[in-house]
C-alpha cells in the first residue's frame, strides 16, 4: 500500500454519540422491538457508552417442571425464573460515525464472549440501528 494511503475500517474510529441524539436513538430501537420482538422477549435495553451503542434484549427463561433446587442453591423453580429474567442477552454494538442512519455494527459471538465485526441483512457495513437490531435477532428466535 502506498505511504499516506488513508483507508476506511467500518469497525474502527467513531464519534463519541451526541447525549442529545440517545433519547432518540433508544425510543427507535424500543419502537421497532416493541412492533417486530415483543411476542419474543420481555424488554430491550439500549445503552451508550461513548461512540458505541450497545442493544440487549431479556426473555424469559425456560425453566422444566421437574426442577431440582438443590441443583442450583435451595432457590425455588420460581425464585432461579426470577433470577434468569434479569441476564440480558447480548445482541451487537453499533458504532456511531456521525451519521444517525449509518452505523456499523458488531454481533455479541457467545462462542467467543465478545462482538465481533459483521454485516448488515442489507450486506453492507452499514445500516439503521433498526436494521441491527434485525440483524442480531437470531438469538431472540423461537
Amino acid at each position: 500500500m502506498p505511504k499516506g494511503m488513508w483507508v476506511y475500517d467500518p469497525q474502527s474510529g467513531g464519534k463519541s454519540i451526541p447525549k442529545s441524539m440517545q433519547p432518540r436513538i433508544r425510543q427507535r430501537i424500543l419502537d421497532h422491538a416493541e412492533k417486530h420482538y415483543a411476542d419474543r422477549c420481555n424488554r430491550i435495553d439500549v445503552r451508550f457508552r461513548g461512540k458505541f451503542c450497545y442493544i440487549d434484549a431479556y426473555t424469559e427463561p425456560f425453566v422444566p417442571p421437574d426442577y431440582n433446587p438443590e441443583l442450583f442453591g435451595g432457590k425455588s423453580r420460581e425464585e432461579r425464573i426470577a433470577q434468569l429474567r434479569e441476564i440480558p442477552t447480548h445482541l451487537c454494538r453499533l458504532r456511531y460515525f456521525g451519521d444517525e442512519e449509518n452505523w456499523s455494527m458488531a454481533f455479541y459471538t457467545y462462542s467467543n464472549m465478545k462482538y465481533e465485526p459483521c454485516i448488515f441483512n442489507n450486506g453492507s457495513w452499514h445500516g439503521t440501528p433498526e436494521e441491527a437490531l434485525d440483524t442480531s435477532s437470531v438469538y431472540l428466535m423461537e
